[in-house]
């Protein structure tokens, strides 16, 4: 499979509207399916299909010995486009300007998940066998919190399956990340927070809104939402945040190098000093809170007899989700309560100092010279989660090269990647899957 043949197959993908949710079209998912058969030929003829719910996809390459298998994950879904959102292409062209290939999908997630089925494609026509057997763990409905990647695991139980690593959605190799830091930053996700939605429920005497009685409904939740915004989480450093650090303080520049390389010795005071150097930062150290949704009276002339505001939480690594929510119940008290709509606590921390983390480490320094790899917890959950739950080595890495812009366009308008940097990360996939 030559270059122009993985773009075009790539391009092929993206035209599907594979949205999640209320505008999920069976026929869609379908046609795509048939799109990834047709362009994967080698991969569906060697591959044994597993069974699972919805459009979801399992898929079992065999390896040559029975050491613990890879399992390489990505989600066929996307997000919905808005219909008030103005694109530079239209989001399922899968325009392709030379340089950019432009499309809901292209960074999150049908990138990874075809540069993976070319990197397994081109092996096999190659003639190669992977030493390990390679799971191939494609769900399509990671974008509403859906349930196929718990039913993966399951599957993957049932056969006994222990991998050697998971790898999923997650970091890139980010540029324009740390002030002072030109090299790229190969964001290596070890762990995930937590995450939670919470409803801030305010009650008080209803009535027309011509006679008004102070410290109603709405002016309790006023007070609640202000008294969350006042009192944020504590800050804090986790040995992952400064394990991170330690490896920009490689790359960074003088001073900043200086002062990196230090921050482990001083965990606390830089913890505060970046709560107030960003949004971005502050996330690194603590437990967010956001007030989302808010909802009163039905109508302009009534007063509301309850309010109610919408919180999305994300829990920092080693919180539990028990402690998040009664530290916001302590905050919004007497003004509100507080309902745990749902939600789960932060994953465990997958290892540095193990075989499949020097693994990913040694391919993307073969492979993608320019970066510099440092572990990270990852604020957004991804299907990955539910693996986690179960096994240790599970990490989050996309191989492309992301600029900030690129970043900012993810669930945004103008989603989009160089066709370079998506051909490197299919060939980052191939060496992966032979050194693996």
């Amino acid at each position: 499979m030559t270059d122009d043949d993985a773009v075009a197959a790539f391009r092929a993908a993206l035209r599907h509207p594979t949205v999640a949710g209320s505008a999920y079209d069976a026929a869609v998912f379908s046609a795509f399916h048939e799109t990834l058969r047709s362009s994967f030929s080698l991969l569906f003829a060697a591959a044994e299909s597993v069974e699972v719910p919805g459009d979801a996809l399992l898929l079992r390459v065999g390896g040559t010995t029975d050491a613990d298998p890879l399992v390489l994950m990505a989600h066929q879904d996307v997000v919905p486009i808005e219909p008030s959102d103005t694109w530079t292409h239209p989001p399922f062209d899968a325009h392709d300007d030379g340089e950019f290939l432009w499309g809901r999908g292209t960074l999150d997630d049908k990138g990874s998940l075809v540069a993976i089925c070319v990197a397994i494609e081109r092996l096999l026509g190659r003639g190669v066998t992977p030493r390990r057997d390679v799971w191939l763990s494609f769900g399509a409905d990671e974008e509403v919190m859906g349930h196929h990647a718990a039913a993966a695991v399951e599957a993957l139980q049932a056969r006994g399956v222990t991998p050697f690593v998971v790898l999923d959605e997650g970091g890139a190799v980010a540029s324009e990340v740390f002030p002072g830091v030109t090299k790229p930053v190969a964001m290596i996700g070890v762990a995930e927070k937590g995450t939670a939605d919470l409803r801030l429920v305010a009650h008080g005497d209803g009535g027309h809104a011509s006679t008004p009685k102070r410290g109603g409904a709405t002016a309790k939740l006023a007070r609640a939402i202000s008294a969350l915004d006042a009192n944020p989480a504590p800050a804090r450093l986790t040995p992952t945040a400064v394990a991170m650090f330690d490896a920009v303080a490689e790359v960074a520049a003088r001073p900043l190098s200086l002062v990196l390389g230090r921050i482990g010795s001083a965990s606390g005071l830089f913890a505060r000093v970046l709560t107030r150097l960003g949004p971005e930062t502050a996330a690194i150290v603590r437990t967010t809170r956001a007030v989302t949704m808010l909802e009163g009276s039905k109508a302009q002339n009534v007063i509301a007899t309850t309010a109610t505001a919408g919180v999305n939480m994300r829990i920092g690594v080693g919180e539990s989700l028990d402690e998040a929510v009664r530290a916001v119940e302590r905050a919004v008290a007497p003004h509100a309560q507080v309902e745990l709509i749902g939600g789960s606590g932060p994953t465990q921390v997958a290892p540095v100092d193990h075989p499949a983390f020097e693994t990913l480490r040694r391919v993307t320094r073969e492979v993608l010279a320019d970066a510099h790899v440092a572990p990270y917890v990852m604020n957004q959950a991804t299907d990955a989660r539910h693996f986690h739950a179960v096994w240790p080595h599970v990490y989050r890495f996309t191989p492309f090269h992301m600029s900030k812009a690129q970043r900012e366009s993810l669930h945004n308008v103008d989603e989009r990647i160089t066709r370079a940097s998506w051909l490197e990360g299919v060939r980052w996939y191939e060496r992966l899957v032979e050194e693996a």
